[in-house]
């Protein structure tokens, strides 16, 4: 798949199909990702591989507490006010979300199966944990998360996998740190769902809206 096309037609899936990805097919997508770029190559990030039993157990906690509505613990909180103009973004997609299932404002119970799905993660085979250092900066780690990140969803789409990156997979790290064997000195920065992506499904199939350049290039000469 050429960079280009790779990167525009990318999307997140929100479906799955309910066969396993391959632990040969994941490395593949690891071994890519290490190549990741990094402040001084510090390469600070560490991937948990979460499928099985393990996955299981964390769904089925994720989904309990979730909807048992107990307070969020993230280890990176998530921000309490955004710009109005993301704020805007951020509620046409819901918007668009929900009516792509056909899920009308007052049908509270629609809404409900929506957010269910996204606390067991779309159902996904996979799930990647994305974590950094405790003890060190945060800020320059949480850019290097987010490049490895994203090399992680571009190499598995590159060969026909979908992926979600999720807050909502990490919301109570102290069980998941249990359930994952992840080290108390390590933050949980993220969760990635992967797996073969439900082509049919319409959440993977709407239409998708980017800011124009004019909105966040800023030409300076």
């Amino acid at each position: 798949m050429e960079l280009d096309s790779a990167i525009k037609s990318r999307r997140s899936i929100r479906n799955f199909e309910a066969r396993a990805v391959s632990k040969d097919l994941i490395a593949e997508i690891m071994e890519a990702a290490r190549w990741s770029p990094s402040w001084g190559n510090t390469q600070p990030w560490h991937i948990y591989v979460v499928t099985g039993r393990a996955l299981s157990k964390l769904k089925e906690m994720n989904l309990q507490k979730t909807m048992a509505g107990e307070c969020r613990a993230s280890d990176v909180p998530m921000p309490e006010k955004w710009p109005d103009v993301m704020k805007a973004r951020y509620g046409a997609l819901g918007k668009v979300l929900l009516s792509s299932l056909d899920i009308k404002r007052e049908d509270k119970d629609g809404r409900e199966r929506y957010y269910r799905d996204m606390t067991i993660f779309f159902d996904a085979p996979c799930l990647l944990l994305v974590c950094i250092s405790r003890d060190n900066p945060v800020e320059y780690q949480m850019l290097d998360a987010g490049l490895i990140i994203q090399t992680v969803c571009l190499a598995a789409h590159d060969k026909g996998l979908g992926t979600c990156i999720l807050a909502a997979a990490v919301r109570y790290p102290v069980e998941i740190r249990k359930i994952a064997s992840i080290p108390d000195d390590q933050k949980i920065v993220a969760g990635i769902a992967l797996g073969h992506p439900n082509k049919s499904f319409p959440l993977n199939n709407f239409e998708r809206e980017r800011a124009s350049l004019t909105e966040f290039v800023h030409w300076v000469e």
